[in-house]
This record gives C-alpha cells, structure tokens and sequence, in this order.
C-alpha cells in the first residue's frame, strides 16, 4: 500500500467514536429488548461488529497495534420467532458467477437476438449488434429470457462459472401486497423469521471439521460444486408417528 493511501490517526480516532457509538447503540437496544424479540438487538450487534473490525483495521495500519475483541462470525441466523403457522413465504436466492469465457455469452445471447428481436429490444439493427458485443447487454438478454433456475443448470452453456449460492426461506403473517415491496425486495428481511437456509460453496470443502452428532443436523446433502449446508432445517417428518407405515420420507437429494 502506498503512503498517500495510508489511513491517518485522525481516520482512527474517527473509528474509534463510530466505535463507541456503536456499543451504546447496542447497549441500548438490549435494555430496550422485551421478551425473546430481538431483531433490533441483531441489527445492533452486526453494527457494533462491523464497526470493531474497522476500527482495527485502521489502528493496525497506523499504529501497528490491534485491539483485543474477537469477531465473531455472522454467518448463522438468529433464533427463530416467527409465527408457527406461516400464512406466507417469502424465498430470497442469491446466486454468483463469474464470466469465465465472455465470449460464449455474447454468441448465445446473440443467437437469441437473432431468433427474437424484442429480447434485443426490437427491430433496431444497432440494439442486435450491441447484443454481440456489450456483456451487460447479453447479460440482459440472457436473464430475460431464460429463468434464472434454469440459467444455473446450464451456467456453462453461457460461459458462466458457478460461485456461492444461498437461498433464505423466511415467513409472514399474511402475503404481501401486490408490488408493495418491489422498489426494494431484499431492505427489509428480518432474520428472525428465517425459517431455514441453504447454502452452497466450494469454500466448505476446504473446511477440516469434525462432525458429532450435533453437527450432523446442519448438514444437508452435498452438491457438486460443494457442500450444502443447512443452517435451521424444521423437519416436519420428525414430528410424525413413526409407527405411520403409508408415510414415506421424501428423498430430497434426488
């Protein structure tokens, strides 16, 4: 790093208040908190983690010191509070990719352009040309006409390359209003009503863990590119009469 991209010590003092801001704010939140809702408290938690982490970064730069805490990972959900008969779900999935041959992607959306000038935008032989030679144009293309389910089983026939992937399952009381949250579909999850998780990396095969039997129930069946890794899976079946003989368990990794 060179010196004029060095932070300065009045960069660290300024960490230093965010900081304490946020440890008051968190404070607050959890004197705040009634009963088992503790949204606000998550909220202020991941606030106060983020803001420690930042400010030892910029004390290590300067100073060549650090602090003593440890963050801890944020990469588990809080406990559940939701309702225990949802009325609605909601299903958020994130998907990355990387663009691996860029040219495969401009000749298949293309070849779409070519077959449908509207998923070129029209007629217009200066939007079908762009479609050969934008990426973010192909991309465009691309997702507009394909479903993104099925542009992930065929990711490499696009010149894609599969990275991280998780899917949230969270409930509602009641379903959403049409187009009440579209200006901004993911601003307002609230992890405690995350009913599970699935998530996928190929990160997890690098992982050197013992499994006791604990572990076992966050694990949910391995994928190609990975693992799948189940976070808080309510496991209806469990639930019914073993002694049931017309009940079969799905088996979901077919």
């Amino acid at each position: 790093m060179s010196d004029a991209a060095q932070p300065t010590a009045a960069e660290v003092r300024a960490a230093a208040s965010v900081l304490k801001a946020a440890i008051d704010r968190h404070l607050e939140a959890v004197e705040r908190r009634s009963g088992e809702e503790g949204s606000a408290v998550y909220a202020a938690f991941e606030e106060l983690a983020a803001a420690a982490e930042a400010y030892d970064e910029v004390l290590y730069e300067v100073h060549d010191e650090v602090t003593p805490f440890e963050i801890p990972s944020s990469d588990t959900l809080p406990a559940y509070t939701g309702p225990d008969e949802p009325g609605a779900l909601s299903v958020l999935i994130r998907r990355d990719y990387t663009v691996a041959e860029p040219h495969r992607l401009l000749a298949q959306a293309q070849r779409i352009a070519d077959l449908d000038p509207d998923a070129a935008g029209g007629d217009d032989a200066e939007d079908r040309e762009a479609v050969g030679s934008s990426l973010t144009t192909a991309v465009g293309v691309l997702f507009g006409e394909f479903e993104p389910d099925e542009i992930a089983s065929r990711h490499r026939e696009f010149g894609l390359s599969e990275g991280d992937s998780a899917v949230w399952v969270a409930a509602a009381e009641e379903p959403a209003e049409p187009g009440e949250w579209l200006s901004a579909p993911f601003d307002q999850v609230d992890p405690e009503l995350v009913i599970c998780r699935f998530d996928v990396s190929a990160s997890f095969e690098e992982d050197e863990l013992e499994f006791d039997a604990e572990d076992d129930a966050d694990i949910d069946d391995e994928d190609a590119d990975g693992e799948r890794r189940d976070g808080r899976v309510v496991d209806a079946l469990d639930d019914l009469d073993d002694g049931d003989d017309e009940l079969e368990r799905v088996d979901t990794s077919r």
